[in-house]
């Protein structure tokens, strides 16, 4: 296949076909829950991600109710807030913030101890009370494992925790505490993630809530 031939536009398309031929069984998916899936192979070129990335009952519907109450987002990385769609978030009077580089979370960080990570948790929990709020998580357990320790403790409850850490030290464990929560979730188990696997699971679901021809919101 010569690439230089495929018109920009119809690369996307031709990866999705490639994607769908060879990601064998997926009868476990719902056909939200495998467009996804799609989504985030697509961005990492990793069909483990079929196996790997795992939904608590009807999560997709939720997250996309909450995109339409124009949810806000938290990210714990710049990465993953660039990555979400802007156009998208608009449309549905949306909002997505990371305060890993505020001032304020720096600061905290450095007299509390803690990581910046969980400092911006904080700062995300004291401003938004933690109404309507998804949390995206790409990098940080320690973000993940604030979030959970809010959930336990009443402090939160998000309509959404998007678990995608990537590492070795308590990425595992942060994941599994998050899928025993009650909170609707969506989370790669195991070591692998990113702020890109982040991103792409919020548009995979920001996508489905708009018509793909006119672009505009359907009902």
């Amino acid at each position: 296949m010569n690439i230089e031939n495929i018109n920009p536009k119809d690369i996307e398309a031709m990866s999705m076909q490639i994607i769908e031929s060879e990601l064998g069984d997926t009868s476990h998916l719902s056909e939200c829950e495998k467009i996804v899936v799609k989504r985030v192979i697509h961005t990492t070129a990793d069909f483990d991600y079929l196996n790997n990335l795992k939904f608590s009952p009807n999560a997709v519907d939720i997250a996309k109710n909450a995109f339409r109450r124009g949810v806000v987002i938290v990210t714990d990385t710049q990465m993953a807030l660039s990555g979400i769609s802007k156009p998208a978030l608009g449309k549905l009077g949306c909002r997505a913030y990371c305060f890993m580089a505020d001032e304020d979370v720096k600061k905290t960080a450095s007299e509390k101890g803690i990581t910046r990570a969980i400092a911006a948790m904080d700062k995300a929990a004291e401003m938004f009370g933690g109404e309507n709020v998804i949390f995206v998580i790409g990098n940080a357990p320690t973000a993940l494992l604030r979030v959970h320790e809010m959930i336990q403790s009443g402090k939160m409850k998000p309509s959404l925790v998007v678990g995608v850490p990537v590492g070795f030290v308590n990425v595992e464990y942060s994941k599994n505490l998050i899928m025993q929560t009650d909170v609707p979730f969506i989370v790669a188990k195991g070591r692998k993630g990113g702020s890109t696997v982040a991103a792409a699971v919020c548009n995979a679901v920001l996508y489905q809530i708009f018509d793909r021809e006119s672009g505009k919101i359907t009902d």
